[in-house]
């Protein structure tokens, strides 16, 4: 397969007007201009971002233009794309924050240096200079009808619960972006097929231009949820390699194979050699899970910190033995009784991406947090603080209590 085959097909859900039409542009040998944007609600990528990325390097590698887009502007405000409920608008600042070691992250797969580098965009460039009168302008190419037609707003309508003016306007807000850096191609998850083409509308009405629309497949878990920070079970990109290593061979059977698709560069033929011998049996899915974990941790870390994992899971899972020395949890609090649900954003600020009790609700209810070896059922549970006790968070992290001095 070649190299412009596999941009067009790996991963890849759709692509708007046709794939064809996207095809002939790319064998012509015209150099493209293109992007993905990223929402900094939270402080890290996680690895459903890796698909994206790992698309983008796909482009790079090409030697097509790669914009990596912080969306500083639009994340104010918050997309609303399978929300029940508004989201909490964010301040600049926060935003800012979040998106602070973005780079660093990004720069794992992308390249910001070199002969063809990425690009790092924030869109508050232009956002912040779109007036009322620019608005007025720009959503007469909109129709209520058309934002209306999205799902989710439909299902909040029924429950009626109210859509806020600024979620009815983030597509618009989205739009301006590809129209400002004069892009030929948008990336993006399939969840965001609506805002992309929102973007591709308006390209044609302002500028008369066609842009295309990649989207690309969803990492989804056993539920056939997609895995990201909105629902509560991303894997952030600031976990330590053997943390990523071991909760990647938490991952359930079914996902072995896209996994090896979406967030590895495993050629594809390999993956469907890996699939064919896994359905006959004639592979165990452990063998498959484990070279998984590897090649994510080799490319997001090193293949030293990869071995250095794969020792480490076989020390600890598999012969049931603890690490010599388990760390001290990032947060202190003081000795006492305290609530579990409550303490646990303080402990462990990162273990769910975001310091909420809900977050650790959400841990306690799907049976993934444990106290001194014993799983914890009720959130309001108090538990006795003297300091060094274990506690376990989700399947893989293991922790000592800090006491705060």
């Amino acid at each position: 397969m070649d190299k412009i085959n596999e941009v067009l097909n790996r991963g890849v859900e759709k692509v708007y007007p046709s794939k064809k039409a996207f095809e002939k542009v790319l064998r012509s040998g015209k150099k493209i201009k293109l992007y993905q944007g990223f929402d900094p609600s939270m402080a890290n990528l996680h690895l459903g971002s890796m698909v994206g990325l790992l698309k983008l390097k796909q482009f790079q590698d090409l030697g097509h233009e790669v914009i990596f887009l912080v969306g500083d502007f639009t994340g104010m405000i918050g997309d609303p794309t399978d929300k029940s409920a508004t989201r909490k608008l964010l301040t600049r600042e926060q935003v800012l924050e979040n998106s602070k070691i973005w780079q660093e992250q990004a720069g794992r797969i992308l390249s910001f240096g070199g002969k063809n580098p990425a690009k790092l965009m924030f869109n508050s460039q232009w956002g912040d200079k779109v007036t009322f009168k620019d608005l007025i302008e720009i959503t007469s190419h909109f129709t209520v009808q058309q934002i209306l037609e999205r799902d989710f707003f439909q299902r909040r309508f029924k429950v009626q619960k109210p859509i806020h003016l600024h979620e009815f306007l983030y597509p618009v807000a989205q739009a301006i972006d590809c129209v400002a850096m004069d892009v030929d191609l948008e990336i993006g998850g399939s969840d965001q097929t609506f805002n992309m083409l929102a973007g591709r509308n308006l390209m044609k009405a302002l500028k008369s231009k066609e842009k295309f629309v990649l989207t690309t497949k969803l990492l989804v878990d056993a539920k056939g949820e997609k895995i990201g920070k909105t629902t509560g079970n991303a894997l952030f990109l600031n976990v330590s390699a053997s943390e990523m290593y071991g909760a990647i061979m938490s991952f359930p059977d079914e996902t072995i194979i896209p996994g090896f698709e979406l967030l590895t560069q495993v050629p594809l033929q390999s993956i469907e050699s890996m699939e064919r011998n896994l359905k006959a049996r004639k592979t165990p899915a452990m063998d498959l899970k484990k070279k998984l974990a590897f090649e994510i941790v080799k490319m997001l870390y090193s293949e030293k910190n990869a071995k250095n994992a794969e020792k480490e899971f076989k020390t600890r899972f598999q012969k049931r033995e603890k690490p010599s020395q388990i760390k001290l949890t990032p947060g202190a609090i003081q000795k006492g009784k305290h609530s579990i649900s409550k303490i646990m954003p303080s402990l462990i600020p990162n273990y769910a991406g975001t310091a909420t009790i809900s977050a650790t609700k959400r841990l306690i209810e799907q049976g993934g947090l444990e106290f001194e070896g014993k799983r914890i059922t009720d959130p309001q549970m108090k538990v006795t603080i003297k300091g060094r006790e274990i506690i376990k968070a989700g399947k893989r992290r293991l922790y000592k209590v800090r006491i705060k001095k």
